[in-house]
């Protein structure tokens, strides 16, 4: 039976209102979470996407960086997190820039056959060294309340204030850095799910690259251990434990901010009452919930799921597939062909040559296989493309998402020794194992306006000194997803800070 008042109702039981539910419950909180769908976990889910194949995909996002260890201790989830040995592989020809974390050497000669030089080595350890030394500082403040920008500025010192939050990235880049492959492999963490130009003086690439160097305070993105599902699942087993209730397949209609909530599930239409409410929607949700309007977003990605029977054959005879896909596999993501797919998507065309990039969790992570594709030597694959926006998907839906496929697909076939199609797993059906989701997918299957995978474009982490950046000019009413202030990614960051908002 659901109780009629509630110290805390969370609106969508994705992992950042899981994240908050636990807190508050163990906290001795009476929490109510509310989720639409028939399972908790938002975009940070698994599922077997192909119909008789053993293969539990992350299938919509699909890595881990912002998830802070405290988090994962103070809530003590059963969830493990595996660094990959290889950051990324950039075909370049018949040979390719290959980093690798466990080679100094190695990464050192792969940009000297590249480059021709060392220069561009240099230049990349001077950069990533400035970014590192970021996250360090950085990262802990996100789980405090937020220190303003004289405050920022002062923690980071004037070299990385000046060239990452000042200066456009793009023009920072090309000042950094001579080479066009090295200049892209660094600007595309500043374009994931994020449609700009990277030399615009908005600086929303800026904020996307921050985001994507600091997490943790090492900027490692990590492979999770039985796929995302198993994170949302490790956060739902803690907030249960500590006593908040979860009801799925509940849809909440309106939020007035007076604490009422209203949801329809399979009995009917209920009101609940919250002394808080903690909206974890993206804030365009919010506002139609509470009877208003906020302009919707942009999202901007192509995602593609895949099961391979095998790995591709590489242009590159010295480098092992296994170690090109296990990191960061970059498909055209040079910076001038960056521009040009940012330039023909702006108006109105899909990119003629999309940039994307891949990687195969199965080669960290065997154990999303079951044990008859694991013993075959199939591979999932997960490709993002870029500067593919929501406004190419509107007119007509699936053929724009057949031709947006087509053409990703035909643009890495480029890059390798044989079309990935001739590697692709065929269900027992007979379809080929291959999926893929657009913006407008994303807001019609998940809920995202836009199918904007932020929930809204990202924000600097600083702001008014004292507040948690989870406020909404409503008392009772809190943000605690992706669009609140240091949201964006699977962090539960935000989820930690609305819960702390109301603890402390």
């Amino acid at each position: 039976m659901l109780r009629s008042r509630y110290e805390a109702v969370i609106v969508g039981g994705g992992h950042n209102g899981l994240v908050a539910a636990a807190y508050l419950a163990r906290a001795g909180r009476r929490v109510l979470v509310l989720e639409r769908l028939g399972h908790v976990g938002g975009l940070a889910v698994s599922a077997r996407a192909f119909p008789g194949v053993d293969a539990r995909l992350s299938r919509y996002s699909y890595l881990v960086s912002l998830l802070p260890s405290k988090i994962v201790s103070d809530l003590g989830l059963k969830v493990a997190l595996r660094r990959r040995r290889y950051a990324s592989y950039t075909p370049v020809g018949d040979t390719g820039l290959l980093v690798d974390n466990g080679d100094a050497a190695r990464t050192a000669a792969s940009f000297a056959r590249v480059t021709g030089g060392t220069g561009e080595l240099e230049a990349w350890r001077r950069f990533y060294g400035m970014t590192a030394d970021v996250a360090e500082r950085v990262a802990p403040t996100l789980l405090e309340p937020l220190a303003d920008r004289a405050a920022m500025r002062d923690l980071v010192g004037e070299e990385a204030w000046r060239d990452l939050f000042e200066r456009p990235i793009g023009e920072v880049v090309d000042e950094r850095f001579a080479d066009d492959t090295v200049r892209g492999v660094v600007l595309t963490d500043a374009l994931i799910g994020t449609f700009t130009d990277p030399s615009d003086p908005g600086l929303l690439a800026n904020r996307c690259l921050l985001y994507h160097v600091i997490g943790d305070g090492t900027g490692d993105w990590n492979v999770p251990v039985g796929g995302m599902g198993a994170v949302s699942g490790a956060l739902a087993d803690a907030a249960r434990a500590a006593g908040a209730e979860i009801l799925t397949g509940a849809e909440v209609l309106a939020v007035d901010p007076s604490g009422e909530v209203a949801f329809r599930d399979a009995g009917g239409e209920h009101t609940v009452t919250g002394e808080r409410i903690l909206a974890n929607v993206p804030p365009a949700v919010l506002a139609r919930l509470l009877g208003d309007a906020e302009p919707v977003p942009e999202g901007a990605q192509l995602k593609v799921n895949m099961v391979l029977s095998r790995l591709p054959r590489l242009r590159d005879p010295g480098v092992d597939p296994a170690a090109a896909f296990s990191g960061t596999f970059h498909i055209n993501e040079g910076r001038d062909q960056l521009a040009r797919a940012y330039a023909e998507a702006s108006a109105g065309r899909i990119p003629s040559l999309p940039p994307a990039e891949v990687y195969c969790h199965s080669l960290t992570d065997p154990s999303i296989l079951g044990p008859e594709p694991r013993r075959a030597g199939a591979h999932t694959m997960t490709l993002f493309g870029l500067h593919m926006p929501a406004r190419l998907f509107r007119e007509d839906p699936a053929g724009a998402r057949e031709a947006a496929l087509r053409a990703t697909l035909a643009s890495m076939n480029g890059v390798l020794a044989e079309p990935v199609e001739d590697c692709l797993l065929r269900a027992p059906g007979g379809g080929l194992c291959l999926e893929a989701k657009t913006p407008v997918d994303l807001e019609d299957e998940a809920g995202l306006p836009g199918g904007h995978i932020f929930h809204r474009d990202l924000s600097w982490p600083y702001g008014e000194p004292g507040l948690w950046g989870v406020e909404t000019g409503l008392e009772r009413v809190l943000l605690c997803g992706a669009g609140a202030r240091r949201g964006g990614g699977v962090s539960g960051i935000p989820g930690h800070n609305a819960a702390m908002a109301l603890l402390t």
